[in-house]
């Protein structure tokens, strides 16, 4: 399974199958969203990860560019967590392919 994943694949997975993660800070959440996220900042997966996520579960992975989101994959990955994808351009990408209801920031 590749690392990243694109904003366009995401929105063809059905909702249940996987769980769609947000890594941004609490401002940028509430600045724009996807529904249907579970929100844990970038510096809470250490401590929550293990105890919020399942490592069997395809998790998707989103922050505002793709960055922060794919450095979070990549430490779950050595956590055991086989099935994390990065979104590739983030929220951002979402906003711009997806749906322009989620406002760009």
């Amino acid at each position: 399974m590749d690392y990243e994943i694109d904003a366009t694949l995401v929105k063809n997975l059905s909702f249940g199958s996987f769980t769609l993660l947000d890594v941004r800070e609490p401002w940028e959440f509430q600045t724009a969203q996807i529904e249907g996220s579970k929100h844990i900042p970038m510096g809470d997966i250490p401590s929550r990860a293990h105890q919020e996520l399942d490592p069997d579960e395809h998790i998707v992975v989103i922050c505002h560019h793709g960055v922060r989101s794919l450095s979070v994959t990549n430490w779950l990955r050595q956590q055991g967590f086989d099935k994390a994808q990065s979104m590739r351009g983030g929220i951002d990408a979402w906003s711009r392919q997806i749906d322009p209801k989620v406002p760009l920031y």
